[in-house]
């Protein structure tokens, strides 16, 4: 495998240890209808389309069961239009706050730009959002070489492949073996997969993973290293090639040569 371009999701895999921004904003837009979700619900269609997510999460029944026991009738598309605008108010409030990179991002895209290697970037945040997510980044001292957002591939965003192929089309890859896609939510292993490229899933931090920083460190070893092995099997389970604690890791495989077996374990 040559690699040249490694293209990375943002909240939960560069930014947002635990990718928190959109679960808060999800369960503060339900919240004010009334509905309550589990952290896992909202969780589980992490890395789509945030329409879409709402869709999901309005089709589960113990969302439907709330909705027609407060309201009388399930949720009708005005409803899913409504939840999302109140969702993208909730996020707007604090997504600046929540875009901190996360420890090692800096470093490592500051090392694997150096080293020559294109740093490209897919996300399921909308180019408004993103507009806040990138200048806090970049003032973090991270600037991807490009970012594409589903709004510019037709709203068809993860799990379908499009936005990795723009980013291919942008740094005029020949081939799929050329590029590796790095997320941290089983949509992101999907969307690689489906576009045919190496894809690596993120632990630490990860949404799959669903902890702060400050929740994470505050584990014991035992308890880490379980919550780990838990995380990795949904990940390899879901298709991906590779599993990495976190991102120093990629130094290993794309500056020290270390060969990408794949299905590997990680410990702490």
């Amino acid at each position: 495998m040559s690699v040249k371009t490694i293209i990375f999701d943002w909240a939960g895999t560069t930014v947002d240890f635990g990718c928190m921004a959109p679960v808060i904003a999800f369960k503060k837009a339900f919240a004010e209808k009334g509905i309550t979700l589990s952290l896992d619900e909202i969780r589980e269609p992490m890395g789509k389309l945030k329409r879409e997510h709402i869709k999901i999460l309005l089709d589960l029944p113990s969302v439907q069961e709330q909705w027609l026991n407060t309201y009388q009738q399930l949720p009708q598309a005005v409803d899913a239009e409504a939840l999302y605008k109140r969702f993208e108010a909730f996020l707007f409030e604090d997504l600046a706050e929540y875009s901190t990179l996360k420890p090692e991002t800096a470093e490592v895209i500051q090392q694997l730009q150096a080293n020559g290697f294109n740093i490209g970037s897919t996300t399921g945040y909308t180019s408004e959002m993103m507009k806040v997510v990138t200048e806090a980044a970049k003032k973090s001292g991270y600037q991807p070489d490009f970012m594409i957002t589903p709004d510019a591939v037709g709203n068809l965003g993860r799990p379908y492949p499009y936005m990795i192929y723009q980013n291919m089309q942008y740094f005029k890859n020949q081939s799929v073996t050329e590029v590796v896609k790095v997320g941290d939510t089983i949509t992101d292993i999907q969307e690689g997969k489906n576009a045919g490229v190496f894809t690596i899933a993120v632990v630490e931090g990860s949404s799959e993973m669903g902890l702060s920083l400050e929740e994470y460190t505050s584990l014991s070893v035992s308890d880490k290293e379980q919550l780990i092995q838990k995380v990795m099997d949904r990940f390899y389970q879901a298709g991906a090639d590779l599993c990495i604690l976190n991102l120093t890791e990629l130094l290993d495989y794309f500056i020290h040569d270390k060969e990408l077996l794949g299905k590997g374990s990680v410990s702490v």
